[in-house]
């Protein structure tokens, strides 16, 4: 049997306990260890977060440009991008850095992102979530449309 270790969390799996419980379940048992990376991690952060209305994007400044460049340079805008994680063999802990939509109250996002990635971590990978720390480093203004019809009602390009 290969084991994979690159800063992965192992768990151990208690028997007559189901993977997708809360609190720490096990992933290990008498025929062998499962462990969970923290990339596996961050991505399923990253998508739970994503789902809650309000939430704009993520990241810090610094980390959005470096996103848009490899966006254009053809790059794949990653999904744990704002997410910072650390996990250990039963547990896992999350930083998130986000931007919110204008008129959202941020306390109010903050626990519903909170709650939902908790959730998330939770069910899929078996580990108990010690804390989900949210920064938020923006507010996303709406855009003001300034395209307005040519006087004479006629369309600008045709």
């Amino acid at each position: 049997m290969t084991e994979t270790r690159t800063s992965t969390a192992t768990v151990e799996h208690a028997p007559g306990r189901s993977l997708g419980t809360q609190g720490g379940s096990s992933l290990v048992t008498e025929r062998g260890r499962t462990t969970i990376a923290d990339e596996v991690v961050a991505k399923i952060a990253g998508m739970a977060a994503r789902e809650i209305d309000g939430v704009h994007d993520f990241g810090t400044g610094t980390a959005r440009a470096f996103g848009a460049i490899r966006g254009a340079l053809g790059g794949e805008d990653g999904v744990t991008r704002g997410m910072s994680v650390e996990v250990g063999e039963r547990q896992a802990a999350v930083d998130i850095h986000l931007i919110v939509e204008y008129g959202v109250a941020i306390p109010d996002l903050a626990q519903a992102v909170r709650s939902h990635v908790i959730r998330a971590v939770e069910r899929m990978c078996g580990l108990e979530v010690t804390e989900v720390n949210i920064a938020v480093d923006d507010v996303h203004l709406p855009r003001q449309q300034e395209q307005q019809a040519p006087a004479d009602g006629e369309p600008r390009v045709q």
